[in-house]
């Protein structure tokens, strides 16, 4: 996918996101929470320029980097959202303030390895920002998962069984 495409796929998936933390979601009993970070890792990965063919070592620990970034902003995103039950049973969730730290703490944390990519002459494209956006929203969606299944009650038993 060209550069321009992914910068439209990213802004597209940054603005449903922060859309999403700033109005209370319900939260589905979908089993399907890791499609959308999945598509956008293979997006990222699939397309040109995530490993800089000039400096292939460096190039690497950045995105691992990157990486890392998007697992522990993905992780604190999750743990500093709310995630309550209404009296129906339903499981919501909403970004805090502290959610909004965690946003801006990772986005500086991003910019610097940004920064430091460039002062050392390393290329990439679009695609690591892609694959480091669909760690955030992989680790996110799995931690709120779990979290909203330990608040969802139980299941009756079929048939009335003790």
């Amino acid at each position: 996918m060209p550069g321009f495409a992914n910068a439209l796929l990213i802004l597209a998936a940054v603005a449903l996101v922060v859309r999403r933390q700033t109005q209370p979601q319900r939260m589905t009993d979908s089993k399907r929470w890791w499609l959308i970070p999945v598509v956008l890792g293979y997006f990222g990965l699939s397309g040109s320029g995530v490993i800089d063919t000039q400096h292939e070592t460096a190039s690497l620990v950045l995105l691992g980097g990157e990486i890392a970034v998007g697992l522990l902003m993905g992780a604190a995103w999750a743990w500093t959202s709310r995630v309550w039950t209404e009296p129906d049973g339903s499981v919501w969730t909403r970004g805090t303030k502290s959610t909004a730290v965690v946003w801006a703490v990772g986005i500086a944390a991003r910019l610097g390895l940004m920064g430091i990519g460039l002062l050392i002459g390393i290329h990439q494209g679009t695609g690591a920002l892609l694959v480091a956006l669909a760690a955030s929203l992989l680790v996110r969606a799995g931690i709120l998962e779990l979290r909203a299944q330990a608040l969802r009650p139980a299941p009756a038993l079929a048939g009335g069984a003790r």
